[in-house]
């Protein structure tokens, strides 16, 4: 099996989160693999810009998750294990990447997001991030 490290981000504006929709028609968050040489916050912000063109910032891990695949054209199972951000942009733009198969994204209102997020793990992913931005909100005021 192949092991594939990556890094992404769960992306907020406001009360809104960054999915973008892939040709599989799944809604995902961005994210991507870690090359070497490479840090995975520095690739998470990077997916973020290149995968839907948002500029964003991490506040704090937000986790990880993993999942297993297989693969055609390695003709193998593959693993992608993801470290996750929690970060936050100044804008609500999205221009979701075509030349890498999203076919729509936007931020959402995060109750329409929990709906649409096609995997129960980026649901409590999801969730869990929401809830620690609302307790960061408050420990800042």
């Amino acid at each position: 099996m192949l092991i594939r490290n990556c890094a992404g981000g769960v992306v907020f504006h406001g009360d809104t989160v960054l999915l973008l929709k892939n040709d599989k028609e799944e809604w995902v968050f961005p994210k991507g693999v870690i090359r070497s040489n490479q840090l995975a916050h520095e690739v998470a912000v990077a997916r973020v810009q290149y995968e839907a063109g948002v500029t964003s910032k991490i506040v704090e891990p937000a986790g990880q998750t993993s999942y297993e695949f297989y693969s055609t054209s390695r003709r193998r199972p593959v693993c992608n294990r993801i470290t996750w951000y929690l970060m936050l942009s100044d804008s609500d733009k999205a221009l979701p990447n075509r030349e890498q198969g999203f076919t729509d994204g936007g931020f959402y209102p995060y109750a329409e997001a929990l709906e649409k997020v096609t995997y129960s793990q980026d649901r409590s992913l999801l969730s869990f991030s929401h809830k620690r931005l609302a307790e960061q909100k408050e420990v800042s005021i």
